[in-house]
């Protein structure tokens, strides 16, 4: 009779995969495919009246998996849980020891931060039990967001339009993007000057060098020193004839340090800004390097656990590191004893290690082959990251020269700078951003020739609008979610209505404004920065075992919905208005401006009698808009710049010169991956003559391959078929035979 195996769980097929490469025949690894026990969908699922107490139910997607894991379960010798080391992993290791019914206190949890042999030995080698606190403040957090999400939604249903949600974090990151949107709208220029001179040595002595006006008449100016053109030809008349000296120079030597290895919300802003990466993607190839690559016919994991607030190191890997840098760009490229960074964030929660390569001999030119376009690219940010923060300060140069230019009853102070790099240091992997200006060398009263004198106007500029970077900054910095909740906030906010992407800037829809008036004037500390960070802290200090979860709901939850009930009574509807001069196509009635899960739109008065509707005047194809969204691409009947519209379907390219030129066509919006089937065409967003969204080859109709759901970029490991997004931050093979799917990215509701 064949001897028992060890069973191991873990969350995800590709993760199974590689961790099976490194065990032995004693044991069998397997995929829980994320959670094995969920809150119902479509009830609160929580005993609000008896301690708040979950009602978990096994989904049923994942009856199947649950059934398969007790039959293997009960016939192995002992069973591990090898989820991943957050507050989440902890959560599904433990529910998933509730459907095996295994025994409380048993050490049959591991963790690993890496997924390489030796991380997974000496894991086995100390296995321990699960973390109660760690579970009790996940679950804290997904009550939160049940209670808040089922409670308030129905509330906003009521109040403005059927199909609105509401969430706990979500709502917060919407009320930021709606107030900058509100400064930018509220923001007025201000008009200012400067000056700038054209310099040289003498005719043979060159080079040439600008100096910019800092002080006239030995006052200093500050930015708005020149208010308006008149101010600037005063100081430029006054500078005729001048004679122009130099006066004190000064050198001085600039160390800057390399910058600490990524954390997630660094790498999804780095990914974000130097790759045009969105959150989302980002922590979904971060998932597949840190599972596993077939690298040669190995299965490896290529970076270590990519959700993490800390900037720590291993020893090991600072020792390899600077072993690496010094046999491959000599001893002076590490400093004499090894960097090590400290974590800065106040509540640092699964605070491991940063994110770095599992094995820094494994440069990404020697991985690419084994990898897509944008997992190379996600790779290497990382890799260069980690590397270079082991590596010696780059050295700078500057120099600074005052010059003053005098004429009769006039003083002009000019300040000229240089800068040279004396050392890149660790700027060879990394951030090469700093151009050279080289200053000629010069001695004090020395006489300069000008070249010209040239002044520039300017307008002090709004605020930016929040991209997915500047939002992930402002979030952490404001203590609003945590690592594995970035992603999710964003694509969440954008999946609803609230935010639209117009480029790489976050735009709130006209629904963000009245939702986010709605709750701030109603609900003011689910809205409210403070409340939400100071929610965050209580949920870590339950993490740590200081409080328990219980009261914190009871604490939240009794004001909340006392407030709810009062609030369901007394506001009113938001109420339609009239549409002046527009009527019903169909019965003649007025129509009237109502709003609804995607904005504005017009309903007859006589709805329900009538149920005609349409969109608003101006945003149907071929209306005018600002114009302020010019394209490259040419009207290919007049020849006029093409401009993006917005009409009731979506996006589309419309010509600049309407109602002259009614010429349209559809705005094609590639997704970044090729057609599998052709292998020429990439696979394009469109829409049904109905309005529906789906996923189609470039070269249709020479190409007639389309999905519904948009593909992530990456294919099924069961089947070799594209992956595309699915509900609930997943991914599903789009072969329906198949049927394999798997967790993108862990987040709240």
């Amino acid at each position: 009779m064949p001897s028992k195996k060890s069973l191991v769980i873990v969350e995800s097929p590709t993760k199974a995969k590689t961790i099976s490469k490194f065990l032995g025949s004693g044991f069998k690894v397997m995929s829980s495919f994320g959670h094995i026990r969920d809150l119902p969908k479509k009830e609160l699922g929580i005993d609000t009246e008896n301690g708040f107490r979950p009602r978990y139910v096994i989904p049923t997607k994942s009856k199947k998996v649950a059934s398969e894991l007790k039959k293997e379960a009960a016939k192995s010798n002992a069973v591990y849980f090898a989820s991943d080391e957050d507050r989440e992993g902890e959560a599904i290791a433990w529910h998933l020891s509730e459907l095996l019914g295994l025994k409380e206190g048993k050490s049959n949890r591991i963790t690993f931060h890496e997924i390489t042999k030796s991380a997974i030995d000496a894991a086995l080698a100390n296995p321990r039990n699960i973390d109660r606190h760690l579970v009790d403040a996940q679950q804290a957090r997904r009550i939160l967001d049940r209670l808040v999400g089922y409670r308030l939604s129905p509330f906003l249903w009521k109040k403005v339009a059927r199909g609105l949600s509401a969430g706990r974090v979500q709502s917060v990151a919407v009320r930021l993007i709606v107030e900058r949107e509100r400064e930018i709208g509220a923001f007025k220029p201000q008009e200012y000057w400067t000056i700038e001179a054209n310099l040289r040595k003498s005719k043979t002595d060159g080079p040439n060098f600008l100096a910019k006006l800092v002080s006239v008449n030995d006052r200093p100016l500050d930015k708005f020193g020149l208010p308006d053109e008149k101010s600037s030809q005063t100081v430029i008349d006054g500078l005729k004839d001048a004679e122009w000296r130099v006066g004190r120079t000064e050198k001085k030597t600039v160390f800057r340090a390399p910058p600490p290895p990524y954390t997630t919300s660094t790498l999804q802003q780095d990914a974000n800004n130097k790759l045009n990466f969105s959150a989302k993607m980002t922590m979904m190839l971060a998932q597949q390097l840190y599972e596993g690559i077939d690298i040669g016919g190995e299965h490896v994991g290529l970076i270590t656990y990519m959700r993490t607030d800390s900037v720590n190191l291993a020893e090991k890997f600072i020792e390899e590191c600077r072993s690496y840098l010094q046999s491959s760009h000599g001893g002076d490229s590490v400093p004499d004893s090894p960097r090590r960074f400290k974590t800065k964030s106040k509540n640092a929660q699964e605070a491991h290690e940063a994110i770095r390569p599992t094995d820094v001999l494994r440069h990404p030119n020697d991985v690419r082959a084994h990898l897509n376009e944008r997992q190379r690219k996600l790779y290497e940010l990382i890799w260069r990251r980690a590397v270079a923060s082991q590596m010696v300060d780059a050295e700078m140069l500057t120099t600074s020269a005052e010059i003053r230019a005098t004429a009769d009853g006039f003083t002009g102070g000019f300040r000229a700078n240089g800068k040279i790099v004396v050392r890149e240091g660790y700027r060879i992997l990394y951030e090469k951003d700093a151009d050279m200006v080289i200053l000629p060398e010069m001695d004090e009263g020395q006489a300069l020739e000008t070249l010209g004198i040239d002044p520039k106007q300017h307008f002090t500029e709004p605020p930016p609008r929040y991209n997915e970077a500047s939002l992930v900054k402002a979030l952490e910095e404001n203590a609003i979610g945590r690592p594995s909740t970035y992603a999710p906030i964003i694509s969440t906010i954008v999946d609803r209505g609230y935010v639209q992407k117009e480029g790489k800037a976050l735009q709130p829809t006209e629904l963000a404004s009245i939702v986010t008036d709605l709750l701030v004037e109603h609900f003011p500390n689910i809205v409210d920065v403070k409340f939400t960070a100071g929610m965050e802290e209580r949920l870590d200090e339950i993490a740590e075992g200081e409080k328990e979860w219980e009261p914190v709901i009871e604490n939240f939850y009794r004001p909340f919905e006392a407030s709810l009930k009062e609030k369901e009574a007394t506001v009113p509807k938001r109420a339609s208005e009239p549409a002046e001069g527009e009527t019903c196509e169909k019965c003649g009635k007025p129509m009237l401006i109502k709003i609804g899960r995607f904005g504005k739109f017009l309903a007859c008065s006589g709805f329900p009698e009538c149920k005609s509707s349409r969109p608003l005047p101006g945003t149907e194809p071929g209306m005018p808009n600002d114009g302020t969204n010019r394209t490259d691409e040419k009207c290919e009947k007049c020849g006029a710049d093409m401009v993006v519209r917005r009409g009731r379907f979506g996006e589309f390219l419309s010509c600049s010169a309407y109602p002259d030129c009614k010429s349209i066509k559809p705005l094609v919006k590639k997704t970044g991956v090729k057609c599998p089937e052709c292998g020429e065409g990439d696979i394009a967003e469109k829409r049904t003559r109905t309005g529906r969204v789906f996923y189609a080859c470039s070269r249709y109709p020479s190409c007639k391959f389309a999905l519904w759901n948009r593909p992530t970029g990456e294919t099924c490991p069961s089947c070799r078929s594209l992956l595309t997004f699915a509900k609930g931050d997943r991914a599903k093979c789009s072969n329906k035979e198949c049927g394999f799917e798997k967790d993108i990215e862990k987040g709240e509701e």
